[in-house]
């Protein structure tokens, strides 16, 4: 049974990303380069969700929760209680083989995933040297309501900042 390749996980978790928010009403910017540690922006009246996305055929599991290995660099980008847009890890869990990946019917084409997902920001420094462990409760799918309680985040994020010469 063949792994999938690093670009076809990517672009499916994309995919699934962009299919969530298009039906909540949500814009995405797609970046093409990753060095703010985000992958895609969601838009929504002003407010902005950042995400790092990743995809796997064999999810790590703990207590009930899934766990991802992320990067330091990455982790600490998202973290950063400073960010504009809060950051977040979101992890698509697929089939272990592709072929069941997508399902072609007649009237529809239905996507065998599932994604979930785990706020970063303002989460406390890494204790580790290279990854730091990312725990996505098994409850925190990513839906249309899970994006609108993070756009909610977002605005309370705003209108909880300091205001200094001005500006929140």
């Amino acid at each position: 049974m063949a792994e999938a390749t690093s670009w076809q996980k990517e672009q499916f978790s994309r995919a699934y990303v962009l299919a969530v928010a298009t039906r909540g009403g949500y814009t995405l910017a797609d970046w093409n380069v990753d060095k703010d540690g985000v992958d895609v922006t969601l838009r929504w009246k002003g407010l902005m969700v950042d995400f790092q996305l990743k995809c796997t055929q064999s999810p790590r599991a703990a207590k009930g929760d899934y766990v991802f290995d992320l990067d330091l660099a990455t982790y600490n980008k998202l973290r950063d209680p400073e960010r504009s847009a809060p950051g977040y890890l979101a992890l698509a869990v697929v089939p272990k083989t592709l072929d069941k990946w997508l399902l072609h019917e007649p009237e529809r084409l239905l996507m065998s995933c599932h994604t979930y997902w785990a706020k970063l920001q303002d989460e406390p420094p890494p204790t580790a040297s290279k990854t730091t462990a990312i725990h996505l409760p098994r409850c925190q799918t990513l839906t249309i309501n899970s994006l609108e309680r993070m756009f909610e985040a977002s605005r309370q994020h705003i209108l909880n900042g300091t205001i200094e010469g001005g500006l929140a």
